[in-house]
């Protein structure tokens, strides 16, 4: 028995230090690691060069090995870069490093070389630079609508955006997109993040968000496509990521899905090929509310075919794929307040970058961890705010966007008016998912008034969505716990 005892014990141990059992042969051969987190693997900046941000902006396993790129902010400070990991845990800082502020990671299947920052890395791990780009602030790179066999684009976060021969290196620059998309003076700095390529459009999104958005209800955010010949702006509040399949994306349907915010709560877009789809999820914490504050918004490929999608506070799982040009497998994980820049899947474990300090707390420093996906769920428990209406202008029977309402145990409803008259509000559930509505209930509210909803313990949905009946300024809030 007391043998059965200690090699169960044994196990447990072995597993919570996530030790490889072969590569123990002894504690010098073993980087110290606590609770995934592995203190050598830090990207620190000098601690004697301008004290700024210092975090790790990209993650990519390629070349057998798991690579990342530092950022730090306004390209000021020194002493980061490129890093990889090998299959032993060691970290080590490439040769070819640059002290940059870079978010972008991008894989280009026809000539075999993954992109991470202005690095070109081929299969082998070579690396080469691209002089043209590594003083710039680089936040996407996404495929070429012409010429996709030899080009890319990069995005710049200033909104620069250039094209680049992934053999030649040779870089063109094509847009200053805070003219093409008509960003104002005086109504917050542009701060280009995410882009993506898809249905023979470039999308691209801004993320500039101050309290001039939250008082006035927009500014300078952006999300826009371009066809190759025109831009055109799709949505004027902060946007932080666009998204999709990228190899065989049409067999999912070739969704793309573009995730920002207003102050009313997370937007979520997603475009089939029956054209966009509005739907809105809670906020998990006013944190992240401001154009710095959000580094970054991620949709990756956590597992094979299954998104992982990080939103204002939130993990969800996402789906690939759509099915009638509805989405319905939208589901909080977790709330968290961590800054998370990247996340991928490498040697069948899950590793998250992160921008944990900064120069107001001291020497700018941030790390990685590693775990198991379903760790995530060990976070803390979905809860959450938002609405469709803040304050909006509605005309009467014309519905709002989809709110989330599935995963959250306690849920109630806040209703607000400004007509002189009764309104009444009827509340809508979609249970399947494919915009299929059912009325809840019908809630009238006095002259000026307020009412609220508590719904029953257990009662969940998909989405909900809110009607009025007389055209009114009305607010409709919901609180998650």
């Amino acid at each position: 028995m007391k043998q059965s005892r200690s090699v169960v014990l044994l196990l447990i141990l072995l597993f919570a230090t996530n030790t490889d059992v072969s590569n123990a042969q002894s504690s010098d051969d073993v980087p110290l690691q606590i609770k995934g987190v592995f203190p050598e693997m830090t990207i620190r900046t000098d601690r004697n060069a301008t004290r700024s941000e210092s975090a790790v902006g990209a993650l990519l396993p390629w070349a057998d090995k798991l690579w990342a790129i530092g950022y730090v902010s306004h390209i000021s400070g020194a002493g980061i870069g490129l890093y990889t990991v090998d299959d032993q845990f060691n970290w080590e800082k490439h040769p070819k490093s640059v002290t940059g502020t870079f978010a972008n990671r991008y894989v280009h299947d026809p000539s075999n070389q993954a992109i991470i920052g202005p690095h070109i890395i081929d299969t082998d791990g070579n690396v080469r630079t691209i002089e043209a780009l590594k003083n710039f602030r680089l936040t996407a790179t996404i495929s070429h609508l012409t010429d996709p066999d030899n080009m890319v684009y990069f995005v710049g976060m200033e909104g620069p955006m250039w094209e680049t021969n992934v053999h030649t290196l040779e870089t063109r620059k094509l847009f200053d997109l805070v003219d093409e998309l008509k960003l104002e003076p005086g109504k917050g700095k542009a701060h280009f993040k995410g882009a993506h390529t898809a249905r023979g459009r470039v999308f691209v999104a801004n993320n500039s968000y101050y309290e001039n958005d939250q008082i006035d209800g927009a500014g300078n955010g952006r999300l826009a496509e371009w066809d190759g010949t025109t831009w055109k702006i799709l949505e004027h509040t902060a946007f932080m990521e666009v998204a999709g399949k990228g190899p065989r994306a049409k067999t999912y349907g070739e969704p793309v899905y573009a995730v920002g915010w207003d102050r009313a709560s997370v937007i979520f877009k997603v475009l089939t090929k029956h054209g966009w789809k509005n739907y809105r999820l809670p906020k998990g914490s006013h944190s992240f509310d401001h154009a710095w504050n959000t580094e970054w918004f991620r949709i990756r490929e956590a597992q094979s075919e299954r998104y992982l999608m990080d939103a204002h506070g939130l993990f969800y799982e996402l789906p690939t794929l759509v099915y009638e040009g509805h989405v319905w497998g939208v589901k909080p994980i977790a709330y968290h307040l961590r800054m998370v820049p990247d996340f991928c899947y490498w040697k069948g474990l899950f590793v998250m970058g992160g921008s944990q300090t900064d120069v107001a707390v001291g020497q700018p420093q941030s790390g990685l961890w590693f775990g198991n996906i379903d760790e995530l769920w060990q976070m803390g428990k979905p809860t959450g705010w938002g609405g469709p209406w803040w304050e909006t202008d509605i005309q009467a029977d014309v519905p709002s966007d989809p709110f989330l309402m599935t995963g959250f145990d306690q849920k109630v409803v806040h209703l607000t008016h400004d007509s002189n008259q009764a309104v009444e509000f009827t509340i809508e559930v979609d249970f399947l998912g494919n915009g299929t509505w059912h009325t809840y209930d019908n809630i009238t509210v006095p002259p000026h008034g307020y009412r609220h909803h508590e719904f029953p313990t257990g009662f969940s949905a998909h989405w909900v969505r809110v009607t009025v009946n007389t055209g009114c300024t009305a607010t409709v809030y919901f609180v998650y716990t």
